[in-house]
């Protein structure tokens, strides 16, 4: 069951990106769809992917309630890169900038932390490579 679940949402995601696909050819290539039907498509398709990639996890938690323990040691992981990054984060720019850029200092400051929870992300898959690298190296 827990298979037919992952390939389940594994092919409405797949369609969701043919969507996807199909609908920004349309909109860069042609006058089908308009700027408005196309932000109105992308926030319906957004709902829908956040929804099943929402269900999905819950679904197969309810299943094998034992992988529950593992979620929540990834997601105390998250909030403290999420924690790390926000304090690392800072608005750099003057308020001329600031009125300029027609922007707040707290979204200077939540823009910055996206890009170093980018950076701690990249920075973790690299190490990950190299850490699986060494071990295939050495069994």
């Amino acid at each position: 069951m827990k298979d037919t679940i992952a390939n389940i949402t594994k092919w409405i995601l797949y369609v969701l990106l043919g969507l996807v696909l199909i609908s920004g050819m349309l909109f860069m290539f042609t006058d089908v769809i308009s700027v408005d039907g196309m932000l109105n498509w992308a926030k319906l398709l957004l709902i829908i992917s956040v929804a099943v990639m929402v269900i999905s996890p819950i679904y197969g938690f309810i299943i094998n309630p034992g992988n529950t323990v593992k979620m929540l040691i990834s997601l105390g992981i998250l909030v403290v890169i999420l924690i790390i990054a926000y304090s690392m984060a800072g608005n750099t720019f003057t308020d001329i900038e600031l009125e300029t850029l027609k922007t707040t200092a707290s979204t200077s400051k939540i823009v910055g932390t996206g890009l170093y929870v980018t950076y701690i992300a990249l920075a973790l898959a690299v190490l990950a490579a190299i850490y699986a690298s060494f071990v295939k190296i050495f069994k």
